[in-house]
């Protein structure tokens, strides 16, 4: 096993603020990434009153092997699901919400009219409000793609999460060609709505390795681009290969920036929505 980099060491935060952000996630009975995904941010974020709702359930139709979110066969779609995520925004005051899911599969749209369900929802009752979505592949159809869109979102995010050479070991049930699709076909859609997407490192990667998907990200205009350190969450996930210098993640930042992305987010901690507030969205 090799040994975390000082860099990688973090002291866990205690706060009547935190507390009060899970007590309200628990009253809604709401799901998020900071929670389901054991993010190593949680602490932090809840702190600020932030979290990145998961909407469709808890469980997802497909089995990542770095995600420790649970798998298996999805819940119901619960229609109270907007209310509820309602009630828990409009305490935290926030003005920017991110608003993800797990994959269904089983679902003919893919779950797009439900995540069309939440965002109107919120647009008809919260004011100066900006939604950002980071969504499944949902097969890269235009037609999920556009129900999202007609809703009206300020950011559209996809991960590829991880470079071509690995992505099959990875993302065994997904295709990177799929995702590339994605981010093409939502640029498409509203080339005046900006587009995201995210890399994990340190899975086996070579510097080529992350140029080139940085490069292939750009060729269908995404906008913006998140690149952290894979950290395992769970024993029986991916294990870490190697990890990342904070220095190598300022050069991978300076290349993104020499590539063309408008707004770039990279660091050991770095996940999609962490310190939303850097990334230039008007």
């Amino acid at each position: 096993m090799i040994a975390k980099p000082a860099w990688l060491r973090r002291s866990i935060l205690s706060s009547e603020k935190i507390e009060n952000t899970r007590r309200l996630l628990r009253r809604f009975s709401l799901n998020t990434v900071c929670e389901s995904a054991r993010c190593p941010n949680l602490c932090e974020c809840f702190d600020k009153g932030v979290a990145t709702f998961i909407i469709m359930g808890s469980v997802c139709a497909r089995g990542c092997g770095f995600c420790a979110v649970k798998k298996g066969k999805p819940e119901p779609l619960d229609p109270s699901e907007p209310s509820r995520i309602y009630e828990a925004v409009r305490p935290l005051r926030l003005r920017y919400i991110v608003i993800t899911s797990v994959t269904r599969d089983d679902l003919a749209d893919g779950g797009a009219s439900h995540y069309a369900a939440v965002i109107r929802y919120l647009r008809g009752r919260l004011d100066d409000i900006k939604i950002e979505v980071l969504v499944p592949d949902f097969g890269a159809r235009e037609e999920p793609l556009k129900a999202i869109y007609n809703a009206k979102i300020d950011v559209f995010a996809h991960n590829i999460d991880t470079v071509r050479r690995l992505y099959k070991s990875v993302k065994p049930n997904s295709d990177y060609e799929t995702s590339l699709k994605v981010l093409k076909t939502a640029k498409a859609l509203s080339g005046s709505v900006p587009t995201k997407s995210g890399l994990m490192l340190g899975l086996g990667e070579t510097t080529e390795d992350v140029i080139a998907a940085m490069k292939e990200l750009r060729d269908v205009s995404c906008d913006i681009i998140t690149l952290g350190q894979y950290l395992r969450p769970a024993r029986d996930m991916l294990k870490e290969r190697e990890f990342i210098s904070p220095k190598t993640f300022e050069k991978y930042e300076e290349i993104a920036y020499n590539l063309g992305f408008t707004s770039v987010n990279s660091g050991p901690f770095v996940r999609s929505s962490y310190h939303i507030a850097c990334f230039n969205i008007t």
